[in-house]
């Protein structure tokens, strides 16, 4: 499955990381680029067991890639996953701005259906407005394009993130409709031994 990563945080890249070592074909995406220079030279942003051999394997093996245009990428995914920052404003909330940006940049991107997935840290009510923003910017070129919206929360632990995406506990999705999520299931499936490891929620996505 083609899968494009938005953002190269601590779950952006052990995401992705962790996708390609299931077979699926990853690109990671990030606007810095001296930092996604760095991680084609195989440096990492950051420490965690085993990600850097598990990277290094899979861009030698082409099943992650590492880009900053960021078009190209979701133009070509089935799933999208936004993994940006959302960090804590003035009034103490979490600030969209970059997870907003990222979802006007798939409405201007995308060519065909897609799945789009947050794993950013976001407030109840983020999904409308992601779902908005694609909107505009899909009616802004006067075309339509299906796409869902997927919430796929992440309960990683510093020090053990690859055992926990590897193996988890339990995979939680909110959708609302159940083709986002048989993709989903099926995206999730080769690292579950049991389907009741996988919940879903309906998310109550406002059309």
């Amino acid at each position: 499955m083609k899968i494009s990563v938005i953002g190269t945080g601590y779950v952006g890249l052990v995401s992705g990381a962790c996708f390609a070592q299931m077979g699926n074909t990853v690109t990671c995406v990030d606007i810095d680029e001296q930092k996604i220079a760095s991680l084609k030279e195989g440096h990492l942003p950051i420490y965690e067991p085993g990600l850097e051999e598990m990277v290094l394997h899979n861009y030698k093996a082409k099943t992650l890639h590492f880009t900053t245009h960021a078009k190209e990428a979701i133009a070509s995914s089935k799933i999208c996953f936004i993994a940006v920052g959302t960090p804590m404003g003035e009034d103490g909330s979490a600030d969209l701005q970059y997870v907003l940006s990222v979802a006007k940049t798939i409405g201007e991107s995308m060519q065909e259906y897609l799945v789009i997935v947050d794993k950013s840290t976001v407030p109840v009510g983020t999904a409308d407005k992601v779902r908005q923003t694609i909107q505009e910017a899909l009616d802004a070129r006067a075309v339509t394009i299906e796409f869902d919206i997927v919430s796929n929360p992440e309960f990683l632990k510093e020090g053990a993130a690859i055992a926990d995406f590897m193996r988890p506990d339990r995979v939680v999705i909110g959708a609302d409709n159940q083709k986002a999520l048989d993709i989903m299931h099926d995206l999730y499936a080769p690292f579950m031994k049991t389907r009741d490891r996988f919940i879903s929620m309906d998310i109550k996505v406002q059309r």
